[in-house]
């Protein structure tokens, strides 16, 4: 799966409606999105269970990866491609224990380049950077600097996401400076041709 880290990185916003999210998910992934992540903060354990499943199934008829957001324990149960985990969620470390050697497993790293290289020490597949930008959706406590790509090329042997308020304009600089992959939520789930915002953004790759 390590080949497909690069290009638009789709992250779902926090709907309960699972046959919306399902079908803008659909229409992001139709428009060029490389993989996406499922990343519900306040569902229940039961509503999770069915919208990762139904979302799992929606990326194996796509042939895109599947990444959870924090759940290792579904990511394993449902035997999806992998798992995300954020600076408050359970260390890297741990999470490569529990599924296993050859799942993706990605970090937040906010703006740290230590976080990101003790990331990689302890078996993350990528890191991600961010926020840059104001979000509709995500509140951050500090903005990133753009030249974080440039500085964790050098520093991190890593695949490296960025996110935060991602659109097609402010997403070209940091792809130039060597982002590898552009996570969005907002500007294809609240677009109003998910698809063809998908396409703009995947387009950039």
């Amino acid at each position: 799966m390590q080949a497909a880290l690069k290009g638009l990185y789709l992250v779902t916003p926090d709907w309960d409606d699972t046959d919306r999210l399902v079908s803008i998910s659909e229409a992001g992934l139709k428009g060029g999105a490389a993989l996406l992540q499922y990343r519900h903060k306040t569902a229940s354990p039961s509503l999770r269970r069915e919208q990762a499943t139904a979302l799992l199934a929606l990326c194996r008829r796509q042939g895109k990866p599947f990444i959870i957001n924090d759940y290792p324990e579904l990511c394993v149960e449902l035997d999806a491609d992998g798992i995300h985990v954020g600076g408050t969620d359970a260390s890297v470390a741990e999470v490569r224990r529990q599924v296993g050697p050859d799942r993706i497993v990605g970090s937040s790293c906010y703006g740290s380049l230590e976080l990101a290289q003790s990331a990689q020490a302890a078996g993350a597949s990528y890191v991600a950077f961010g926020g840059f930008y104001p979000s509709r959706i995500k509140k951050y406590e500090v903005s990133t600097p753009v030249d974080i790509v440039t500085r964790a090329r050098q520093a991190v042997a890593l695949p490296n996401v960025v996110i935060g308020g991602m659109t097609r304009e402010n997403a070209v600089p940091l792809i130039a400076a060597g982002a590898d992959m552009v996570a969005v939520i907002s500007s294809v789930y609240f677009a109003d041709d998910p698809e063809g915002a998908a396409r703009a953004l995947a387009g950039l790759f």
